[in-house]
């Protein structure tokens, strides 16, 4: 009788110790959490910026408190923008490292590679570093997006401009690949809403430098608004091509063109450029004081200038610390997919938009208003349409 009370005993206290160590990344006084992150290739600095700015957030819950007696630690694998690295990165993070989450993955094809990886050992996908509509369709538990895609930008910002500014003739200028594409089709979509449809649309190859021919095209058709399916050295080609031959139309892009390179690479010239976006550039002498305290927080700690990427990394964690509070003291993938399938956000000091998430909506908000390059600078100049 004995022996059979204390089997009994060592097999509940196994099915304990099991049941404790059962959710990968949560232990009693730690969350990990991965990211993956371009550090080494061509949008290292992208990268780099995001990590800070996850960090920062990071760095403040630990000191001032934590999740349900947890603190949280980050780690960030580099795929160089590569998405075969970015399934290594995946593999490790989720096999030897064991994190609850992959928060903030930067880049379309890199999360299209690595998604896979994640979801056989069910971590989430949480709020990837790109626009593009793949992040959450097609539905899949183990999803969540917050960026208005490229796609929406367009549907719904393009027919607005068109009426306030009384424009008959649109034209398109855009990368042959997907993200290009989908600038492309959300242009084509808001256009023909109003009945109308490209006077001109012209492309042009990755990596291309010489954009006259294109240019060419668009001034010989009389193009008053030309859409930007470019990212940052072809939207500052297209424009500075433009000026240089007299051809001055409106100049409007995703939220691809949205970052403090294009005016600072593209000088000038680069004024009057509109660029959709939602999470407001953090400018040190922001007249908001909310972020001028967060940008000299930032710049104290990391000894640069913050970015929008910077502002990315930093709400993607604190979002991630919303939702972590509301799943409660019992972390598992489980409860933090209810807790974010309930979840709403309420507007932020970048001023993102109110979004909220359901068990058949990953999407956040597919709202994006409107900022413009005003004597070097991104100024807001839109609110978020109806």
């Amino acid at each position: 009788m004995k022996l059979k009370s204390t089997l009994a005993l060592a097999t509940l206290a196994l099915a304990s110790t099991l049941a404790g160590a059962q959710q990968q990344g949560v232990s009693k006084n730690e969350i990990l959490i991965g990211t993956i992150l371009d550090m080494s290739g061509p949008l290292a600095g992208y990268g780099k910026q995001a990590r800070n700015g996850m960090l920062l957030r990071i760095d403040e819950l630990n000191e001032q408190g934590s999740v349900h007696g947890r603190k949280l630690k980050l780690v960030a694998e580099d795929d160089g923008y590569d998405p075969k690295k970015a399934v290594l990165a995946a593999q490790k993070l989720v096999n030897s490292d064991k994190v609850f989450i992959v928060a903030g993955h930067l880049g379309t094809a890199q999360n299209m590679a690595s998604m896979p990886v994640q979801f056989d050992k069910n971590v989430v996908n949480f709020f990837p570093i790109t626009a593009a509509r793949e992040m959450y369709e097609p539905l899949h538990k183990l999803k969540y997006s917050f960026a208005a895609t490229y796609y929406d930008q367009m549907r719904q910002g393009i027919p607005k401009m068109v009426k306030e500014k009384n424009l008959k003739k649109v034209c398109v200028i855009y990368q042959d690949d997907d993200f290009g594409l989908e600038v492309l089709r959300g242009g084509e979509a808001g256009l023909k809403s109003i009945g109308m449809d490209y006077a001109e649309k012209t492309s042009y190859k990755r990596g291309a430098t010489d954009f006259s021919s294109q240019v060419a095209k668009m001034k010989a058709s009389g193009c008053e608004l030309v859409v930007l399916g470019t990212i940052i050295r072809e939207t500052i080609g297209t424009i500075a091509e433009s000026r240089k031959t007299g051809f001055n139309p409106l100049f409007y892009g995703s939220s691809a063109v949205y970052t403090d390179l294009i005016h600072k690479l593209g000088g000038k010239a680069m004024d009057g450029l509109y660029g959709a976006m939602t999470v407001q550039h953090p400018y040190l002498d922001e007249a908001s004081q909310p972020i001028r305290f967060w940008a000299n927080k930032y710049k104290t700690k990391f000894n640069e200038d913050p970015t929008v990427f910077s502002a990315y990394g930093y709400l993607i964690i604190d979002q991630f610390i919303q939702a972590a509070q509301k799943a409660g003291p019992t972390l598992t993938t489980d409860s933090f997919v209810k807790a974010m399938d309930n979840m709403t956000f309420q507007p932020d000091m970048f001023g993102s938009p109110k979004s909220n998430y359901t068990a058949t909506k990953r999407l956040g908000n597919d709202q994006s208003r409107l900022s413009q390059i005003k004597d070097g600078k991104w100024v807001v100049v839109s609110d978020y349409g109806k």
